[in-house]
């Protein structure tokens, strides 16, 4: 089924390359435009991609990463070094329950049309079977007709309840297909082909919401679960119950639906979407001020009004004093000096790094990064991702910029989400 899901950035690859082709020429044939002179041919159609939607530009600097106060676990996690990072682009507030529920009815979308078949699929110019998105978004999911015929995607008669029929999101998955570059990095053997670096998966894509019964034991929080992903009220509340997978599906999803439209349109400037290395969030968080302990600056957790200035376990636990007994909406509170929202608090937010204890000490001082891809048969700890910036539940020592956490890469919580970024220059026209 989900072999008909073709991800775009291989046929962004070859696009790219005919374009590069079709715009000089090589051999004796001279290009009439260039009269015989060396002027550059352009990868591709002209760069016109504009700011993107919902981001702020994060400008290059350097930086101290690390506490910048004392580390009271003496656990030396992460010292203080200083380190420079490349500018960016990044999500001004966490991914939100509308936004992701966008990537959900797009995968849910994707997979009925499969099962349905024609006219939803269609072969394309390559012989390739693909979804005609302007039928695909006219599945009538509430007609009788069409349930029937979608019945390998829903729930089986034993699991419904009063006999109604829901699609089972178990079976709602996104295909992944990501090329390996640190892998393909450090081989040096010319023999081996590219697909060894090619890593394709099936990933569930809807939240787990139980997972906020799950999280606390002895504690009423059914209304969080049948709600919180489901209602219209929570829809600007960042996303939660998302596993670190999920997170990075959602990313790669998010690119490759741009680099469609582009194409559609005859435009390229494409990049990647992706969770933001570990430096680079903490660099974005402190939003430009180096030795300080909370995105707001200062020391304190209060505003010179006595206000606190972020969604976090105030005290011995007055969780509402803050203005929100769980999460609260994803641009609530002032942003830092980038333009970025609850860096700290709300909820915490996964990053691309692999969570190592002594990863300061090794790590380049210039976009320090350390990535692995997990495979199943790996140990546990190396399936662990950094997280950063604390959440709703927690004490104010999580919401420090230089404090590091993790959880596992398949685990998913009612207090982690996350937000994108994006490498492009400051100035786009």
């Amino acid at each position: 089924m989900n072999n008909r899901l073709i991800c775009s950035f291989a046929i962004a690859s070859i696009a790219l390359v005919v374009a590069s082709c079709k715009s000089g020429s090589t051999g004796s044939t001279s290009n009439a435009n260039d009269k015989g002179q060396l002027l550059g041919v352009v990868p591709g159609n002209k760069y016109n991609l504009t700011k993107p939607p919902g981001m702020v530009y994060i400008p290059a600097g350097t930086f101290h990463m690390g506490p910048s106060d004392e580390d009271i676990n003496y656990a030396y996690t992460a010292r203080n070094k200083q380190v420079s990072i490349s500018g960016f682009w990044m999500d001004a507030t966490e991914i939100t329950n509308n936004e992701y529920r966008q990537f959900t009815k797009w995968v849910t979308d994707s997979v009925a049309a499969t099962v349905l078949g024609a006219p939803y699929i269609k072969p394309d110019k390559d012989g390739v079977e693909r979804v005609d998105w302007k039928k695909a978004s006219t599945i009538k999911y509430g007609e009788k007709a069409t349930i029937e015929k979608l019945d390998a995607i829903i729930v089986t008669a034993d699991n419904r309840i009063f006999g109604k029929k829901e699609l089972d999101a178990r079976k709602i998955v996104y295909h992944s297909e990501i090329f390996d570059y640190k892998a393909a990095a450090t081989n040096r053997d010319t023999s081996i082909q590219r697909k060894e670096f090619i890593i394709k998966q099936d990933i569930r894509v809807y939240p787990d919401t139980l997972c906020w019964i799950r999280d606390f034991a002895y504690s009423y929080n059914e209304p969080m679960s049948k709600q919180y992903y489901s209602h219209p009220a929570y829809g600007n509340y960042p996303v939660v119950g998302v596993s670190w997978k999920q997170a990075t599906a959602f990313c790669e999803w998010r690119t490759n639906y741009l680099i469609s439209y582009n194409e559609s349109k005859k435009r390229s400037g494409q990049t990647d979407f992706r969770l933001p290395t570990e430096a680079q969030w903490e660099y974005a968080a402190r939003g430009g001020r180096s030795q300080s302990s909370y995105p707001w600056g200062g020391p304190y957790l209060r505003n010179k009004k006595g206000c606190l200035l972020a969604n976090f376990k105030p005290g011995r636990g007055n969780y509402p004093e803050d203005g929100g007994l769980y999460t609260v909406r994803a641009d609530a509170y002032w942003p830092n000096d980038f333009g970025l929202y609850n860096m700290a608090g709300n909820v915490a937010e996964w990053t691309s790094s692999l969570y190592y204890e002594g990863s300061y000490n090794f790590q380049h001082d210039m976009n320090p990064d350390v990535r692995w891809n997990a495979k199943n048969s790996d140990p546990p700890r190396m399936k662990r991702k950094v997280l950063r910036g604390g959440s709703w539940k927690d004490v104010a020592y999580f919401l420090q910029t230089g404090t590091r956490a993790y959880e596992y890469l398949d685990t998913s919580k009612s207090y982690i989400g996350f937000r994108c970024v994006i490498d492009l220059p400051p100035t786009i026209k």
